[in-house]
């Protein structure tokens, strides 16, 4: 007989943006059950194996649960987290699934369900009470879509995009005219099937055998512009594991994309044609660089087929080394991620929905308007940063450039999402916070990534739970209620407005974020406070006592990059200005790297603002970290120059 529950929330999806919906609703006190397709909590951060987060790495964006994540990495992987060279955080996935897990067991009133995919969505008029799973049904006040690609949304027949927007519809800048090759063969963004490969040293790696259909030319030139070392580095982990996910001739596959929401068969064949084409990358990969490299052995966990453990509260493993996917005929080894890496979804048709330019920099400056709702409020409720990136096999498909330099990199113009992108128009008891929320196909390659879909799930939870505390639907919901709750989470506040020289740390980071979303007009273009050193600074002038000094200051927050990774080490020598925001270090120590060039880079602001005036050609003396991968100084602090 099929059983019956009922909950306060109800999230479908344990992906990136679902788990941290369900974990933000309970914290904030409503009954909430998590329903997971994967025995692994966390999607595209640790199932998916994109283990390698791009965006927000900057430390005014390392807020809410994203920066308690990167926090707890910090403390759990001893290695450190510079390993890579196309994300400042590189990780073992074990090691997320198991922060993801330990923080659903420490809620009491949070049960998670693992194993089960929706089979059909309640509705009753405008409304979604509840869904139905293979075993079990369960009704809910508020029902959390988080689902990798919105199946909830085709379930309910809520009104959802798939594919491109025409110019025409938005007049977004890079949206093509009409339909055009590129469209038709690639009405979404490809998806790519991580793998993990291992570098085995001097023993001789197990053979990976090459996949039905194997065609070697595809993959030809995959790192001719990079080097093999190079081009592995991309994706290192610790524990001389390197993550495939390659974009140039590699393992995206987006061969019949429309295959993933037609039908559950059609989904299947596709799921397992874009398995193949990761096996024959890697072993094209082998067959190039030589058996040194191979399969990465018992990284993703091994699991029985088809089997739902309901009631479950953390990760359970077998002894066996496959993995079955749900409603689905073949099998995964454990070399592989659970599923495909996502890169975009149906998207449901919201009360406000993103477009490209609501991702752009203003005009002279280095952030994005704060979006308005039609009473001049500001409807924010999460921040990203991401540059824009497209990914079709064998097309390059130019976008508005939202790239800015910051701290001696590029990085991505922040921007925020409103909150009414994750309601659907009409439909009640129902919100979005994967890559399903409201946005166009054109944003959607800013908004896709894991920070800033884990800010929207803690978003949406914590709009969940007060819906719960409040009797209200999503809809009623006051956006300025939703960003107080947020900014001031008692376990890990959630910054709304982007300001790159105010994080959480600062004495009057509270402030500022409310000064500025009462006045959105004032907004500054360059996403600074007016104050060059914002905390101390209006410190000095408010001549505040203790008291109200130690609601947000060092001392009851630990900076993200404090105490972050393997201790800092000390360097000096020559620093040298190669361009705006582009400096290097000359090494004079310690002696064995002395003459080598490392590119100067730091996440922290008031970092960035003396390495902006630092004169050229002089001494300096500074504290950080090594990144091998990418070659750059990660800086932490300068050692001040003493004049004798």
């Amino acid at each position: 007989m099929n059983s019956q529950f009922h909950t306060d929330v109800l999230v479908v999806g344990g992906g990136t943006g679902g788990t941290a919906a369900a974990i933000q609703a309970a914290r904030s006190g409503a009954k909430t059950m998590l329903v997971s397709e994967f025995p692994w909590l966390g999607g595209m951060l640790t199932s998916a194996g994109v283990s390698v987060p791009d965006g927000n790495e900057l430390e005014a964006w390392q807020t809410g649960l994203w920066g308690a994540f990167l926090r707890e990495l910090q403390q759990c992987q001893p290695e450190g987290l510079d390993h890579s060279w196309v994300s400042f955080f590189s990780f073992d996935p074990r090691i997320g699934a198991q922060i993801f897990a330990r923080w659903v067991q420490e809620l009491p009133n949070l049960n998670w369900l693992v194993g089960q995919v929706p089979q059909a969505v309640l509705r009753q008029g405008d409304r979604i009470f509840g869904v139905e799973f293979a075993e079990f049904t369960v009704t809910a006040e508020i029902t959390i879509d988080a689902t990798e690609l919105g199946d909830l949304l085709a379930l309910a027949e809520i009104p959802y995009r798939w594919g491109w927007e025409w110019r025409s519809q938005w007049g977004e800048p890079s949206a093509p005219i009409a339909p055009n090759e590129l469209t038709t063969k690639y009405p979404v963004q490809a998806p790519t099937w991580v793998g993990l490969m291992q570098d085995f040293g001097d023993a001789i790696a197990p053979v990976i055998l090459p996949p039905p259909s194997y065609s070697p030319e595809i993959f030809a030139g995959a790192w001719e512009s990079y080097g093999a070392e190079q081009f592995l580095d991309y994706g290192r982990l610790p524990g001389d594991l390197f993550m495939l996910n390659w974009p140039i001739c590699g393992n995206d596959y987006g061969e019949g994309l429309d295959r993933l929401v037609t039908s559950t068969t059609a989904r299947s064949e596709f799921l397992q044609e874009s398995l193949w084409h990761t096996q024959g990358f890697l072993h094209y990969i082998q067959t190039q660089l030589g058996r040194r490299y191979g399969l990465a052995e018992g990284v993703f966990p091994a699991c029985e087929s088809r089997e739902s453990r309901v009631g479950s509260r953390g990760i359970e493993q077998r002894s066996n080394h496959q993995f079955q996917v749900p409603n689905s005929e073949f099998q995964i080894p454990n070399s592989f991620a659970l599923h495909p890496y996502y890169r975009e979804s149906r998207r449901v048709v919201g009360m406000a929905t993103v477009r490209e330019q609501d991702i752009l920099p203003l005009a002279e400056g280095r952030v994005a308007a704060l979006p308005v709702d039609s009473i001049d409020k500001v409807n924010a409720i999460a921040i990203g940063n991401y540059a824009n990136d497209h990914h079709y096999p064998g097309f390059d498909f130019p976008l508005r450039s939202k790239s800015i330099r910051w701290g001696g990199r590029w990085t991505g113009t922040p921007f925020t999402i409103p909150y009414h992108c994750l309601i659907p128009a009409a439909i009640d008891g129902f919100l979005a916070c994967e890559k399903n929320i409201s946005v166009s196909h054109i944003a959607n390659g800013a908004t896709r990534l894991q920070p800033v879909v884990m800010n929207l799930g803690q978003a949406a939870g914590m709009a969940a739970a007060m819906c719960i505390s409040r009797g209200c639907q999503p809809r009623e919901l006051p956006v300025r209620d939703v960003q107080e709750a947020l900014l001031q989470e008692p376990r890990c506040p959630a910054a709304i407005v982007p300001l790159f020289n105010s994080s959480p740390a600062s004495p009057d980071w509270l402030e500022w974020q409310r000064y500025y979303l009462d006045r959105p007009e004032e907004y500054p273009a360059t996403g600074n406070c007016p104050l060059s050193l914002a905390s101390r600074g209006a410190e000095e002038q408010r001549g505040r006592g203790a008291e109200e000094q130690s609601i947000h200051s060092p001392h009851n927050y630990q900076l993200p990059t404090t105490n972050y990774q393997l201790p800092i080490s000390h360097y000096s020598g020559i620093f040298h200005r190669r361009d705006v925001q582009d400096y290097t270090l000359t090494i004079s120590t310690p002696e064995e790297l002395q003459g080598h060039d490392w590119t100067l880079v730091t996440l922290r602001s008031p970092i960035d603002e003396k390495l902006q005036i630092y004169p050229d050609n002089q001494p300096i003396a500074v504290y950080g970290r090594l990144n091998h991968a990418g070659r750059w100084l990660l800086v932490e602090e300068i050692e001040p120059i003493v004049n004798h």
